[in-house]
């Protein structure tokens, strides 16, 4: 403090002397004294400058957190009540409200069925209405479903059970099951996706299979980790999705057929990259193992539906796992998703509704996430997996 006020004192002295008052009129202390009462305005304004700085701080928005190695989920594994409360009337509400009123006997082992999406629609139409009818129609749908995977005896395959699961375990989560059918499906769901049917289990399906078996399995296989609430499962669900698109240093665990559409037949994937050329043509976008379905490697490309068959358990696992916290899936591997679709829809020129009626049911999504203006708005029929995404993500009207 000495040394502040001595070095005051010279200011002082030395401003005696550059200033027009005589130091007879003005001593070296009062200048001092006046220094310092200016020291302290300073002072008193500096803090009040920080103070004010401080309450524009205080209303600025928190900074978003780093991201996390866990993603962070949205309520609901398809969609939320608050969601379908706040969707609109119109065609596409009056097409789920159709389909709720159908009904059938649940056999998820019957790959042509098509009551899981019913269950779907009345799920979506008990959340709208609150009409109990629907919910109770719901409730007995999944208490039926529960061991009907090998209905078809020997001959079992997991494609059928991998198409059809998702939708019942969507429609339980939006109703919420009484607990003693919730415990019942949940044990169900533990085990059945363990379950051997003609060699493979659901997981083995996932895991193993590039084409349409495996994404429908894997559709399923993340539904039941959500419904289960399985972090863990559901991370894996991710890194073998992302391994599929492209990125084999997520995953490169499948097993491949003919190999004569992959950009490089040494380092197969469940999508080409970005730029992939053959011979001079445009192969980016293409599905590989499923597309060899009709035949290898040829120009003009094959119309190939069982791309669009693979496609719809894609589209189904990138909303799920998009809800599931990972919101930039359908940015990964360079939008590969968009790229299969505009491989179909421009290279191929073969469109999902020429296809078949249930793969028009994407398209609203991919327009929604893309901007791809490939879907006329009207209604379309479900999916072999989910239906009803024209009215639960299509674009608002």
């Amino acid at each position: 403090m000495k040394t502040v006020k001595r070095t005051l004192l010279i200011i002082a002295m030395a401003a005696c002397f550059t200033t027009n008052v005589a130091p007879a009129q003005q001593s070296a202390s009062e200048v001092l004294d006046e220094i310092e009462a200016a020291q302290e305005q300073f002072n008193i304004e500096q803090r009040d400058r920080l103070d004010k700085l401080r309450d524009l701080l205080s209303d600025l928005p928190a900074p978003d957190p780093a991201p996390k190695p866990d993603p962070a989920p949205t309520s609901g594994i398809w969609i939320s009540p608050e969601e379908v409360a706040a969707l609109p009337a119109g065609p596409l509400w009056l097409n789920v409200l159709d389909y709720a009123e159908r009904t059938g006997t649940p056999n998820v082992s019957n790959q042509n069925e098509l009551v899981n999406v019913y269950a779907m629609a009345k799920a979506l139409a008990y959340v709208r209405t609150g009409d109990e009818r629907y919910r109770a129609e719901v409730i007995d749908l999944c208490s039926n479903v529960i061991d009907t995977e090998d209905d078809a005896g020997s001959g079992s395959k997991w494609l059928a059970p991998s198409r059809k699961i998702c939708g019942y375990v969507i429609a339980a989560d939006l109703v919420g099951l009484p607990e003693s059918v919730d415990v019942s499906f949940k044990d169900w769901l533990r085990t059945v996706r363990n379950r051997t049917l003609s060699g493979k289990t659901l997981i083995s399906t996932h895991e193993g299979r590039a084409n349409n078996w495996g994404t429908a399995a894997g559709a399923t296989r993340l539904a039941i980790a959500l419904y289960l609430d399985e972090p863990d499962e559901v991370q894996r669900c991710a890194q073998v999705f992302r391994g599929w698109l492209g990125d084999r240093s997520s995953y490169a665990g499948f097993k491949y057929g003919e190999l004569s559409w992959q950009a490089d037949p040494s380092r197969p994937v469940g999508i080409n990259p970005k730029g992939a050329m053959k011979e001079g043509r445009n192969i980016d976008g293409v599905l590989p193992d499923d597309l060899r379905r009709a035949g290898s490697f040829r120009w003009p490309p094959p119309k190939e539906n069982y791309v669009y068959g693979a496609l719809q358990g894609v589209v189904a696992q990138a909303i799920m796992l998009e809800r599931a916290g990972y919101a930039d899936v359908w940015q990964w591997e360079d939008r590969a998703i968009e790229r299969a679709f505009v491989w179909m829809h421009d290279i191929a020129d073969y469109l999902a509704e020429d296809a078949g009626g249930d793969d028009t049911h994407m398209l609203p999504v991919i327009e929604a996430e893309y901007g791809l203006d490939y879907w006329d708005g009207a209604p379309s029929d479900p999916g072999k997996i989910v239906g009803f995404t024209g009215w639960t993500h299509g674009r608002s009207p």
